[in-house]
């Protein structure tokens, strides 16, 4: 609060005293007689103004604590206001600090949901993916009995679901991501061959032709992490790639990064809608036109989860021609050079 303001806020009050000054001279100047000297009245006006200054000036430095209280604890909910002077001002603290004391524990009981709500989804997801483990050891059982289709199809529908539990699990993690990561030293090119071999039989069933080039790079990860944000990059361009297509993995080395640039000869995506591609829930056009069970959440989780590992996610597009995303991780260099 400045002193402008405050004056401002005094306004009526300032001129009822100067209102009374004026008053008191006039009256003084109808008697017929001078019971006040000149002089003298200039003394008492100086003093008067001089006690109403500083009363104004101690009154404004109590003010201007009172709302420095107010404001100074905006995003905390661990304050409790005890400043207040005045019968007004204690009115509105007790009513703030009651206020705070019910969204604080409304907080810390939406937390507990919240927590509650996340043990449980991890819960479920271990317990889904024993029954989907057995199922696939009953397919690999019964292979001899099955047709290759009908093998290959029941795999592929295994996979996909274990993918978007997958999705599940990591979504509930987001807000809980600095207790689950460990960085260390991994070699890209091996992690990266690991989520192809997972993506394997989309591969097989699009007959896409994948390609590695670029050297062997160490990469400062989380190993767990990245192979679910490259799982995502990857099974998006399966998606949007057309049968016997080419995907080609980029390795590449700069000054303080490395990046890893997955390229797809897919239908691209519209320039209006690059921007957006990351956003929970966004589908776009290619998503309501080819892929129709798009949730709109894998981008999305590969780009918060790279964010928070301190990798960039890019993307550029031609339609018709294909979409690169390109995933750039910075070395220990950089990280030193802050």
């Amino acid at each position: 609060m400045s002193f402008r303001h405050y004056l401002k806020d005094q306004l009526g009050w300032i001129l009822i005293f100067g209102l009374s000054l004026g008053l008191i001279h006039f009256f003084i100047w109808l008697q017929p007689q001078k019971i006040i000297h000149q002089t003298q009245l200039l003394y008492l006006d100086l003093l008067l103004i001089l006690l109403n200054g500083s009363y104004l000036l101690y009154h404004y430095q109590q003010q201007r604590r009172w709302y420095q209280a107010l404001t100074q604890y905006d995003h905390d909910f661990d304050w409790h206001l005890n400043l207040a002077q005045s019968y007004d001002q204690q009115l509105l603290q007790a009513y703030l600090n009651q206020r705070q004391q019910k969204a604080k524990q409304a907080l810390n009981q939406l937390m507990i949901q919240n927590d509650d709500q996340r043990e449980f989804i991890a819960s479920w997801v271990h317990d889904i993916k024993v029954p989907l483990a057995a199922i696939q050891l009953l397919i690999d059982d019964q292979r001899e009995k099955l047709s290759d289709t009908k093998a290959f199809q029941l795999s592929d529908e295994l996979q996909q679901i274990s993918h978007y539990v997958d999705e599940v699990l990591y979504y509930s993690r987001l807000d809980s991501f600095s207790k689950d990561y460990l960085l260390q030293t991994y070699d890209l090119t091996q992690i990266t061959k690991q989520v192809i071999k997972t993506n394997a039989t989309y591969f097989l069933k699009k007959q896409i032709q994948i390609q590695l080039n670029g050297p062997a790079l160490n990469v400062l990860t989380d190993e767990k992490w990245l192979f679910f944000i490259l799982n995502q990059i990857l099974s998006n361009s399966l998606k949007y790639t057309p049968a016997h297509g080419t995907i080609t993995i980029t390795f590449a080395q700069q000054s303080q990064a490395i990046t890893l640039t997955v390229a797809d000869t897919g239908c691209g995506i519209p320039p209006h809608e690059l921007p957006r591609i990351f956003d929970k829930g966004f589908t776009g056009t290619n998503g309501r036109q080819i892929n129709q069970n798009a949730t709109g959440l894998g981008l999305y989780l590969a780009q918060q989860l790279s964010q928070k590992l301190g990798h960039q996610l890019t993307a550029t597009a031609t339609p018709g021609q294909g979409t690169q995303l390109t995933l750039t991780l910075p070395t220990l260099s950089y990280y030193n050079s802050l």
